[in-house]
């Protein structure tokens, strides 16, 4: 079995894995199980281990503790991704570490090489822990005071799972809507969303500068231009996303229009940073303006960073993309990006990688609107998006879609989760070089 393969089906077994924990008589508040409660069951698990917060049910009260507890588990296993949390119990059960799994972590986590894979894992692993548990106790001031010191803790810790693995599921009906004045949760959610969606290799190498800057270390540390590309279009979208959503959404009483201007300016920056696959929201999505839908819409498809837990076609592809443009407008025939040259290979992917994705969006927006043809058109794109990008977010239609719509809705998020090209290399085979190389031949474009 190939690696694409292996890393494919292992996701589709830990969605059944869940399915059938979620079908448990325990796992949901009254016991019934029918064939609505099946489709509840399947769309949840597969939100959970796809990180991507889409529900049909009220998660805090349809499910039972222990149902809550299993969403978390499958939040935490999609989040590090299957390989990595594979490898993870392989690691402390002391099995060795052969070459096939070596070569599937770095499949999984887009690596260059496979040395040092297994301490790599230790590395994402302790990374997750710690901020997962810095975010549970940071929030515990927001949640307890209201809730008890036990129930506080368990939502603090809950939210903080689902934020860093950028899930955006809440035990909350309305989401978090009712903290969209609490200065505390606007800083800690979106810090855990950023920080989970930007990659692992980032923060390893904003670790190592930090430390050598700040500990005054004699060795240097040069940054990569994964590093300078990711967080320089992170800080660019999320400071025009917050711009844009300030003032499209300015004059609309049902979401910003009506609080006072530190809300305001809280809610603009928490919106900005959920469309980065993260789905938490401090307002009514179902309420925007059709701009500040499109404008999400936009920032759901590009969605976070390679190597961490966001979806989308991620910030390189974007940056790669439009680089490529600013070299034909400018009349070269490299495309660079901070003094570098980019590879023919990586602009093929990222290329690939935009079409697949492109595909797989209106693909899935015209089944669903076959599906439930008086839904409107931008409401289906958006929750295709959402799934698709693994963001979780909601104009508030999901729950009355048709089981077919839903049935779609849980392919498009498996699709997004593992990746287009992932999956079609699963479905095909995995790609093999060619050697043979044809004449070249001009022809119009544009």
């Amino acid at each position: 079995m190939t690696v694409s393969r292996t890393i494919c089906i292992g996701f589709l077994a830990v969605i059944t894995v869940g399915t059938l924990l979620l079908l448990l008589p325990f796992s949901v508040n009254d016991n019934a199980l029918d064939w609505e409660h099946f489709i509840v069951a399947l769309f949840t698990s597969t939100s959970a281990v796809c990180v991507t917060g889409h529900i049909v049910v009220d998660t805090g009260t349809y499910f039972s503790p222990f149902g809550q507890f299993v969403i978390l588990a499958l939040i935490q296993v999609g989040g590090l991704g299957y390989m990595t949390a594979t490898t993870f119990l392989f690691l402390l059960i002391g099995r060795k570490f052969g070459l096939r799994d070596k070569l599937a972590v770095q499949q999984a986590l887009d690596r260059d090489e496979i040395q040092g894979a297994s301490q790599v894992i230790r590395s994402i692993i302790a990374t997750t822990m710690i901020f997962e548990i810095t975010g549970a106790f940071l929030l515990l001031p927001v949640f307890s005071p209201k809730y008890g010191l036990d129930h506080g803790l368990w939502l603090s810790l809950f939210h903080s799972v689902s934020a860093f693995n950028n899930a955006g599921f809440s035990l909350f009906a309305d989401n978090l809507v009712g903290f969209q004045s609490s200065p505390l949760l606007n800083l800690v959610i979106p810090g855990l969303i950023i920080f989970g969606g930007i990659g692992y290799e980032v923060i390893f190498e904003m670790y190592l500068w930090l430390r050598v800057r700040f500990l005054r270390r004699p060795e240097q540390v040069i940054l990569s231009l994964n590093f300078k590309v990711a967080v320089s279009t992170t800080l660019a979208l999320l400071v025009l996303g917050a711009i844009a959503f300030f003032l499209v959404e300015l004059r609309n009483p049902n979401t910003i229009g009506v609080v006072d201007f530190p809300t305001k300016l809280m809610v603009a920056w928490f919106q900005a940073v959920t469309p980065r696959t993260a789905g938490f929201n401090t307002i009514d999505i179902g309420k925007m303006t059709t701009a500040g839908l499109f404008i999400t819409i936009a920032l759901m498809f590009i969605g976070g960073s390679p190597g961490g837990t966001a979806g989308g076609i991620k910030t390189t592809t974007l940056r790669v993309l439009t680089s490529c443009t600013k070299a034909i407008l400018r009349g070269r025939e490299e495309v660079t990006l901070y003094e570098r040259q980019v590879p023919l290979s990586l602009i093929l992917k990222a290329v690939g990688v935009a079409v697949g994705s492109f595909g797989t969006v209106i693909a899935m927006t015209i089944l669903i609107s076959l599906s439930d043809p008086e839904v409107n058109f931008i409401q289906i794109l958006f929750e295709v998006v959402s799934a698709f990008a693994t963001v979780g977010l909601s104009t508030g239609i999901t729950a009355e879609l048709t089981v077919f719509a839903k049935l779609v809705l849980v392919a498009t998020m498996y699709i997004g989760r593992v990746g287009v090209l992932l999956l079609i290399a699963a479905l095909v085979g995995d790609p093999k070089p060619s050697f043979i190389h044809y004449p070249e031949e001009n022809l119009l474009v544009g």
